[in-house]
């Protein structure tokens, strides 16, 4: 018979199995199948074959066995960046031990709420499990240290804060405190570290739906560091301009008493005046949310708000349309009519509209000190602000890695690379070019050589860089002033130009 004339496995099997009849593992009598027997084959061939490969390990060497690793984890694409998480950077301290034929790294995201963390670290555990050589995988999953995307000086509170998120509206009284207090908690609640900056010294709302502890300095209220000027037993200030400047940047020195901080809410007052010019002159704001109510009045005084927004740089990147609606007998009424937020998407070219209905309890809620997002996590309100929270997450980590990336230098072929956020155009500068465009007296008075480079070029919130040059200057260049620059074409890949 052919079986008879089989390789060493199928004695293997066969041996095997005529020591379990031996041992009353196998009932007598028992007949086995050919299909049994191609199965014990088949099985030990994926064996052997493995382990073959498991002895061969040792044979990888170092920079191969990285380069299998690396290769198999840049199939995982980040699906804000669009890019994989290799060239993100993502992966952290891979070591590999070839004797145990094990792998193991970090995946550092961008922040500890990224809403894919479990399927990044899912897949990162199969694609590396499907390695030949490698038996086990542990995957760390980690976020990068607070700190703000910025190259000028901060207080000191402003220093260890990664996004600052601006909730703002320019009307009274359509929720901005209640949109700023449930997003903060939801953030909270997605992993992330998170503070409240009730910056609204003339009405503050903060201690009346968080805590009524009574303290100017930094509190905190189920998870989230809070500070207000309602917390000083003042009241609401009366109080002229000037004075209210200098409050908030009084109330921004506390902050530093908050730690680290992934995401810092806003709450920022009604109006267009001192403060809010205060606070985005100050303050490196990464974007801004906007609320808003469905009459026509409140998109008038939104509209203001967002205008100020774009001369500041300080990208809208959400809209919400507060009590837009209530459900009764079955029906959906809309009292105040409709079509605001929406108006505000349109015009503006804001990306993201989230709705919130006309609810006592998410009105109860903010009077009792228990946000919604926290007393019914569940809800149909909880849910809105959970996708806001979402939003808001991957709309500012687009935000860090296109101002991060904004304006490189490459060295390779000794131009300054700029592609200003928001735009899919790329162009070359000379970095004399740069240098000579600056209208400062250290550089119109400067004999700028041809040749010259750039040590350092870092982002300044969303709207310029700061480069450092050889001789020391700091040079502010705004992303306008860039774009409106002679501009290099027909630039070699790898050779060196001249200006």
């Amino acid at each position: 018979m052919p079986l008879l004339c089989a390789p060493s496995s199928l004695y293997i099997s066969l041996q095997t199995l005529k020591s379990q009849s031996k041992a009353g593992l196998l009932l007598p009598g028992k007949c086995l199948r050919f299909s049994s027997i191609y199965c014990s084959l088949h099985s030990l061939k994926l064996h052997k074959t493995k382990a073959a490969s498991f002895q061969g390990a040792s044979a990888i060497s170092t920079e191969t066995a990285e380069s299998d690793v690396l290769k198999a984890l840049s199939q995982i694409i980040d699906p804000d960046f669009g890019t994989d998480i290799v060239s993100c950077g993502f992966v952290k301290d891979l070591e590999i031990d070839e004797a145990l034929e094990e792998v193991s790294f970090r995946l550092e995201l961008t922040t500890p709420a990224c809403p894919v963390k479990d399927m990044f670290e899912q897949r990162a555990n199969e694609v590396v499990a499907m390695i030949p050589w490698v038996k086990n995988v542990k995957v760390t999953m980690s976020a990068q240290p607070a700190r703000p995307v910025f190259a000028g000086q901060l207080p000191a509170g402003l220093q260890t804060i990664s996004n600052i998120v601006a909730v703002s509206s320019c009307k009274g009284g359509v929720g901005k405190s209640t949109v700023a207090v449930n997003l903060a908690y939801t953030l909270a609640g997605m992993g992330a570290r998170v503070g409240i900056f009730d910056a609204d010294v003339y009405g503050p709302s903060l201690p009346t739906m968080n805590s009524e502890k009574r303290t100017i300095i930094p509190t905190e209220y189920l998870g989230v560091k809070l500070v207000s000027f309602g917390f000083a037993g003042q009241g609401r200030a009366i109080m002229r301009g000037p004075m209210v400047s200098g409050v908030i940047n009084q109330l921004l020195t506390t902050l530093s008493g908050m730690g680290e901080l992934d995401y810092l809410v806003i709450d920022m007052p009604p109006g267009t005046g001192d403060i809010q010019l205060t606070l985005c002159q100050v303050v490196p704001l990464t974007a801004a949310v906007i609320v808003t109510t469905p009459q026509k009045l409140a998109f008038i005084d939104v509209a203001k708000g967002v205008r100020m927004f774009s001369k500041l740089k300080v990208p809208c990147i959400a809209v919400v349309e507060n009590m837009c609606h209530f459900d009764a007998d079955g029906k959906r009424y809309y009292p105040f009519g409709r079509g605001s937020g929406s108006q505000v998407v349109q015009q503006f070219g804001i990306p993201h509209l989230f709705d919130l209905p006309i609810r006592p309890t998410l009105s109860a809620s903010g009077d009792s000190g228990i946000p919604e997002a926290v007393a019914d996590p569940q809800g149909e309100v909880a849910k809105t602000f959970q996708n806001l929270g979402i939003c808001v997450v991957q709309q500012c980590a687009k935000i860090r890695q296109q101002v991060s990336t904004a304006v490189t230098y490459d060295k390779s072929i000794k131009v300054i690379k700029v592609k200003v956020p928001d735009s899919d155009e790329e162009f070359l500068l000379h970095p004399a070019t740069v240098r000579r465009n600056d209208r400062s007296a250290q550089s119109v008075y400067t004999d700028v050589p041809e040749d010259i480079e750039p040590e350092e070029i870092r982002p300044m919130g969303n709207y310029a860089v700061q480069i450092t040059w050889p001789d020391g200057f700091n040079q502010i260049a705004p992303y306008d002033q860039l774009q409106a620059m002679e501009r290099l074409v027909g630039v070699p890949e790898t050779a060196p130009i001249t200006a």
